[in-house]
């Protein structure tokens, strides 16, 4: 259950994305930033959707370190955006409860995986 929890939020963590990306590109005329955190917050749901499929329990616990490396990565570019002025403290804060949530939960999510494999 929590895995389709963690693939919802991280398909609506990345429609979030998307428009904050069409936001800054079309108002702000931010162009490198965006489209750096286009392509993170949008990792996320794909890596997790990915590990659907993966090869191995080893390949499937990769997926999901390399989407808890995304979200980091996200986190990073938001704190940008807002310390440059492309986003006001009111979406960074939503966007970067968001993104922490994320990261909490592919932790969670990745320790509990590690220990059925031990």
């Amino acid at each position: 259950m929590s895995k389709s929890i963690l693939k919802d939020k991280s398909y609506q963590f990345a429609i979030r994305i998307v428009k904050l990306s069409q936001y800054l590109t079309s108002i702000k005329k931010e162009f490198v930033i965006s489209k750096q955190t286009l392509r993170s917050g949008t990792a996320i749901g794909a890596l997790i959707r990915e590990a659907e499929f993966a090869q191995s329990n080893s390949d499937y616990i990769h997926k999901f370190s390399i989407a808890l490396k995304e979200a980091n990565e996200t986190g990073y570019w938001l704190d940008l955006l807002k310390d440059t002025d492309f986003i006001d403290v009111t979406l960074y804060d939503g966007l970067c409860c968001e993104s922490k949530e994320l990261v909490a939960m592919l932790v969670s999510t990745i320790k509990t995986l590690k220990n059925k494999n031990l």
